[in-house]
């Protein structure tokens, strides 16, 4: 993995309610709807959206349209491929 892509993973995962979105959604097989996350939160749409946002730009989250809604698919083999090179560092 590039070391700009990284930091946009590492960027993404620098906040408290993109890691509360990404631990709900590893608890719920790795899907969630956009009315969950704001539930989850107990934040504003638009402030959801920022987050929903930052974690689908960095791959970590997919979006699957539902109708008039969407749901987010975690990006699992991003994250373990993230977490290998992260730990690659250790080992140097």
């Amino acid at each position: 993995m590039e070391l700009k892509q990284l930091e946009k993973i590492a960027k993404a995962l620098g906040d408290i309610n993109r890691l509360k979105i990404l631990e709900d959604m590893a608890g719920n097989g790795g899907s969630i709807q956009c009315a969950q996350i704001i539930n989850v939160l107990g934040l504003a749409q638009p402030s959801v959206s920022h987050h929903i946002k930052a974690l689908t730009e960095a791959g970590l989250i997919e979006p699957e349209k539902e109708g008039r809604s969407y749901s987010y698919i975690l990006n699992k083999a991003l994250l373990k491929e993230y977490a290998k090179d992260i730990a690659a560092f250790a080992a140097k």
